[in-house]
């Protein structure tokens, strides 16, 4: 019998980490993929599925201009009521820990869906920081039929939790099955940079760090630039207003700095292939630079990705500028100490994720 699966898709970060699930299921003889996408950010998860050859079989294109968090939910819960009703799905699964994952766990769990959550466990124990994720992560796990874990620690959370370990499944991260993928290719980042200097890479986009947390951050990379006049940044500028126009401000004309649009998947990797220091606060980049053998700042009070920080990978540096400044200094002067965090890898899998995942659906689905 064959089993209906439905993979949504909502952003740039949960397009990456599900391509290799949906790529999975598209390959088992005994299962259907049904690609989802909500288009929570339409333009950047486009360019991901192209990326991965996924069409989507169902596309909500929900992205409003200046939408709201209370406006986005409801209305993804009507759409998705009306795209799920005459599927007959045999399961629904969700990454991460946006809105269109909180939306759909609980659509699926009104329609009596059950539901595999990809990347389950992560905490960090402060329901509004980050906010909303840790709120959406939270309750998603109270409509998860399987928790998809991606290390020890994270199952160690849902334990903790009282879920039942027979739900809990660890599996690996599956941001590096699709990094492996990606990597295999030998992407070319198509932006020229000076070959002489060292390079800079950041990311910036999170809610909590919008305001006096985002130009506090943005003094230290300055002043990391004015100190170690070898190196140039490049930050793709993500599209929210509130990050966009904060960054043209200060960097808009600044020498070496370049400034671009947010980059594609194939590139941004070649680009962290390339960099000597990233400083981010996303978090797939925290999974993935380790990695490529490349030390992160962690530009966040808190992470709910500690395998990395306690493994020496990345460092966990906060917004403060000085901060910043302190730990850019000692990993671009000391060859001993930029060593030692290179060298370390990422604890996050072996780029076999994916299969865990099929395989457990497979065994519970027959």
């Amino acid at each position: 019998m064959t089993r209906k699966i439905v993979c949504v898709v909502g952003t740039r970060p949960e397009a990456i980490k599900m391509a290799p699930v949906i790529r999975a299921i598209q390959e088992a003889p005994d299962m259907e993929c049904v690609v989802l996408a909500t288009a929570q950010h339409r333009q950047m998860l486009d360019q991901v599925l192209q990326v991965f050859g996924i069409t989507p079989d169902i596309d909500l294109d929900i992205m409003h201009p200046n939408q709201t968090l209370t406006g986005l939910t409801g209305r993804l819960l009507l759409r998705l009521e009306d795209a799920l009703g005459g599927l007959k799905a045999d399961a629904l699964l969700v990454q991460g820990d946006t809105t269109s994952v909180l939306a759909s766990a609980l659509a699926a769990f009104y329609m009596d869906i059950p539901v595999g959550h990809i990347e389950a466990g992560l905490r960090t124990g402060n329901i509004r920081n980050p906010f909303p994720e840790e709120m959406n992560r939270v309750v998603t796990s109270q409509l998860t039929r399987w928790h998809f874990a991606p290390t020890e620690f994270a199952a160690d959370k849902l334990r903790a939790e009282n879920y039942a370990e027979d739900s809990i499944i660890v599996t690996g991260n599956t941001v590096i099955d699709a990094l492996h993928h990606v990597s295999a290719q030998q992407p070319e980042l198509g932006i020229d940079l000076p070959a002489d200097r060292r390079l800079l890479l950041a990311t910036l986009h999170r809610r909590e760090n919008f305001g006096e947390p985002l130009r506090r951050i943005i003094d230290g990379l300055e002043q990391v630039l004015e100190r170690h006049p070898d190196t140039q940044l490049l930050l793709p500028v993500h599209h929210n207003p509130n990050v966009r126009q904060v960054i043209q401000d200060r960097f808009g004309t600044r020498d070496r700095v370049t400034l671009c649009d947010p980059l594609e998947y194939t590139a941004f990797v070649a680009a962290m292939n390339r960099a000597t220091l990233i400083l981010s606060d996303s978090g797939g980049v925290q999974e993935e630079a380790p990695a490529l053998g490349k030390p992160v700042l962690v530009l966040r009070e808190t992470t709910e990705r500690p395998e990395a920080v306690d493994a020496g990978a990345t460092r966990l540096v906060g917004t403060r500028t000085e901060q910043i400044v302190a730990a850019a200094d000692e990993l671009l002067t000391d060859a001993d100490a930029y060593a030692a965090m290179a060298r370390i890898g990422s604890p996050y899998g072996d780029g076999k994720a994916a299969g865990r995942i099929v395989e457990r659906l497979r065994r519970d689905l027959a």
